[in-house]
């Protein structure tokens, strides 16, 4: 599996996403079309949902949706920061509104075999430890449940990934997981019968600051923990852009994202991963 420990700074992401809340909605175009397209697909599912989790629910757009597809399911959204929860929990009809729960993905408060559906769009990428992020949703998953999720590969943000390569060494943008080290990585867990699959996507810009401004009010700027300390100097921000320029394209500049789709089964058995049913972690 790429070898990224601790890449992400979970307490500096959190506070960025903390401080995205209130505008996040206003940058999540792409975010929203991904969530459209990885719900489309569970038209071809037939599950018995009792109890739904949105790991990573941000400001909860896919709660909508997930209350609808399931109307006598308790939809639960998780999210590690909880301005976006609040915005989460303010979703749907009054009483047909998520349950709210601030918590990481890499160690979930919740017991063993509760949950029937797992819908997590965009969030794996900000696990260090994505193995014990998805040994824990195979956790909690029932016999028989699914893990749906989407995250970003390798290719993201190459241009702006090879832009800073030519200003300095620095760590300005986190690396993706590849789609095959996931799908290695659910089957090590005990997950069954992973199908993944890649899209590419592209959102252009005038500039490589209405870039940086996106990423900035999505909450996922630069938290990598070989990132820059202190303020990018004029110099160094203008020897960026002119690196980035080289990829305009009809008068706009392209910003790539290599998105992966994946789901898998928990297993129908008594046991998960050698946790009795029922057993949180201690």
């Amino acid at each position: 599996m790429t070898d990224r420990p601790s890449w992400i700074d979970k307490a500096q992401a959190r506070r960025a996403f903390e401080r995205a809340a209130d505008r996040y909605d206003e940058a999540a175009a792409l975010q929203r079309e991904i969530g459209r397209r990885m719900l489309s697909r569970l038209d071809y599912v037939r599950l018995q949902a009792g109890t739904v989790l949105d790991a990573g629910a941000g400001t909860g757009e896919a709660c909508d949706d997930l209350l609808r597809r399931y109307p006598r399911a308790r939809v639960i959204a998780l999210d590690f920061a909880l301005p976006m929860l609040r915005r989460a929990g303010r979703r749907g009809r009054i009483l047909r509104r998520p349950h709210c729960l601030c918590a990481d993905v890499e160690r979930l408060p919740l017991a063993g075999a509760c949950v029937d559906l797992i819908h997590s769009n965009a969030t794996l990428q900000w696990c260090n430890d994505l193995e014990g992020a998805l040994r824990e949703f195979r956790r909690v998953l029932r016999p028989g449940g699914l893990l749906m999720f989407s995250t970003f590969g390798p290719e993201t943000l190459w241009e702006l990934r090879e832009a800073w390569a030519e200003v300095d060494g620095a760590v300005h943008v986190a690396p993706f997981y590849d789609m095959h080290d996931i799908g290695d990585a659910l089957l090590r867990v005990g997950l069954a019968d992973p199908v993944m699959d890649v899209d590419r996507m592209t959102v252009t810009y005038d500039t490589v600051d209405g870039l940086m401004r996106d990423l900035k009010l999505l909450g996922a700027h630069n938290v990598a923990r070989g990132r820059p300390k202190g303020l990018t100097g004029r110099g160094r921000m203008q020897r960026m852009r002119a690196a980035y320029a080289r990829f305009r394209r009809d008068g706009r500049l392209p910003a790539s994202y290599e998105v992966i789709y994946g789901h898998a089964w928990a297993p129908v058995t008594g046991q998960l991963a050698g946790i009795p049913v029922g057993e949180a972690p201690g």
